[in-house]
């Protein structure tokens, strides 16, 4: 299967993806089918790079992030160049990620306080006007 040509049916099944996000790619010159009449056929190379596309979207690279690093594909050089940014990238967006966590950690405790004093009040405000009535 790895030199096996597959439709844009196949891919999709396959990465769980749409007709439309396949294209959407085509149309960003990430990925490269072969046109066949009015049939898209994706090969090895393809199915790799979506491979790359979907984990860079997943990490949350930009588009324009993974096509920068996408181009730095130099499979006689071992791959260094992309490797070394791919690195540099991941490390950038781990740090954005790890504030974004820390920040969202402190947001969820504030929110937590806040529920549990105003339950309190409530309980208080219920509480006050059951004995006074």
């Amino acid at each position: 299967m790895s030199e096996q040509l597959m439709t844009i049916r196949q891919m999709c099944d396959a990465y769980d993806v749409t007709p439309r996000t396949l294209r959407f790619y085509e149309a960003r010159e990430l990925i490269f089918p072969e046109r066949r009449g009015q049939h898209r056929l994706y090969d090895r190379r393809d199915r790799a790079r979506l491979t790359l596309i979907l984990r860079g979207k997943r990490f949350g690279f930009s588009l324009e992030q993974i096509r920068q690093l996408l181009e730095l594909y130099e499979p006689g050089q071992h791959n260094q160049t992309q490797i070394a940014a791919t690195i540099k990238v991941a490390r950038e967006r781990l740090t954005d990620m790890e504030r974004q966590y820390a920040e969202l950690r402190d947001a969820i405790a504030d929110l937590k306080t806040t529920i549990d004093d105003s339950e309190a009040r409530l309980a208080r405000a219920t509480g006050n006007t059951q004995q006074t009535g």
